[in-house]
């Protein structure tokens, strides 16, 4: 009864909201025609740049995005990601060294840090300063990813990858704050690329023909299905195979937009688990951990451990022992090789590459 009172009473608050999303709508649509027509100044640099990014808030599968592309190109270029660094503690252009953490730098872009020891990665709200500071690098980036720079159009990104997820998909969304959109469905006409992500993984090719035709694309937007694919094997404390905690209790916490998936994926391998959920980006504080030591404190078995995500992980790894994260990937459903050739010849042919 609750939970239903709950649900009425956000459907009537949406409702009213309506006339303040089209207000929000009309902002964007306007912003984004003076810098289409060129009235405000996009900036254009000579280092190659993909943008990813979606037009919804929330969780869209960018950050196994950005990690494709860098496994995708980092044996033939130099590297660079940039991000804004959501909710870090520091200010301005930051350039992540051996004293970089998850406060100074935000946790994705940490995570990239810690990850790929070969890219460089950096965080700045300011992405045209940002580019800029990496251009003066004495070793500066052959390739730059933007994540979630989609709305930044401050910068004219090169190749723009348009992120929408399966069970939400733009074309069935509504403006802030009434739904979720950043800005109007037509500004996927700035993608040269539309990935459904979190797909489900027997999807069938006639499923794909339909949500491509309801997105309605360009002739030269080719539109991909991706879905999340886990790792067998956690890593952290030490590394486990997930196969081997059948009689394991897990005390699983999550900070990210959607732990469902990771739930779901969870309960089909038969895993035992207590979840402790916290808001998206959640930065962990002292009386936060010692909730989750004394969660774990009250599991009755010899065989526990802490389990988390593997973004939630660079935030409290060195704060509480026995604890692993379980990593994810994007893998392309079908048509792999299409999207990597694309891809490529953008980073091949762009200026300094010929």
């Amino acid at each position: 009864m609750i939970c239903f009172v709950f649900s009425l009473l956000v459907k009537v608050i949406r409702k009213i909201l309506v006339p303040f999303s089209l207000l929000y709508g009309l902002i964007t649509t306007i912003r984004n025609f003076l810098y289409t027509n060129n009235v405000l100044k996009s900036t254009k640099f000579k280092t190659p740049t993909i943008v990813v990014g979606n037009l919804s808030v929330g969780g869209t599968g960018k950050t196994p995005q950005i990690e494709y592309l860098i496994r995708l190109l980092q044996n033939h270029y130099k590297i660079a990601v940039l991000s804004r660094g959501y909710k870090r503690k520091s200010k301005g252009f930051v350039l992540a060294d051996e004293f970089a953490t998850a406060e100074t730098i935000g946790d994705e872009p940490f995570q990239f840090y810690k990850k790929f020891k070969n890219v460089i990665v950096c965080v700045d709200a300011n992405r045209t300063n940002g580019i800029q500071q990496l251009e003066k690098l004495k070793t500066p980036p052959d390739i730059i990813l933007l994540d979630d720079a989609f709305q930044h159009r401050k910068v004219q990104g090169g190749f723009n990858i348009l992120l929408t997820s399966y069970n939400n998909l733009y074309v069935d969304d509504f403006m802030l704050p009434t739904g979720n959109l950043r800005e109007t469905k037509f500004g996927a006409n700035r993608a040269q690329a539309i990935i459904v992500t979190k797909c489900p993984e027997t999807l069938s090719v006639e499923v794909q023909q339909t949500i491509s035709k309801k997105l309605k694309p360009a002739s030269n937007q080719p539109v991909f299905f991706t879905t999340i694919t886990y790792d067998e094997t956690l890593k952290g404390s030490a590394e486990l195979a997930l196969q081997d905690l059948i009689n394991t209790e897990i005390l699983l916490i999550t900070g990210i937009a959607n732990p469902v998936p990771l739930i779901n994926y969870l309960r089909k391998k038969e895993v035992k688990f207590k979840q402790l959920n916290y808001p998206d980006h959640y930065h962990f504080k002292d009386k936060d951990i010692n909730e989750i030591q004394q969660s774990f404190n009250a599991i009755q078995s010899k065989n526990k451990i802490v389990l988390t995500t593997e973004k939630d992980y660079v935030r409290i790894f060195d704060r509480l022992k026995n604890v692993y994260y379980i990593s994810i990937k994007t893998t392309f459903i079908t048509n792999k090789n299409s999207f990597d050739t694309i891809v490529n010849n953008y980073v091949g042919k762009s200026s300094g590459h010929r």
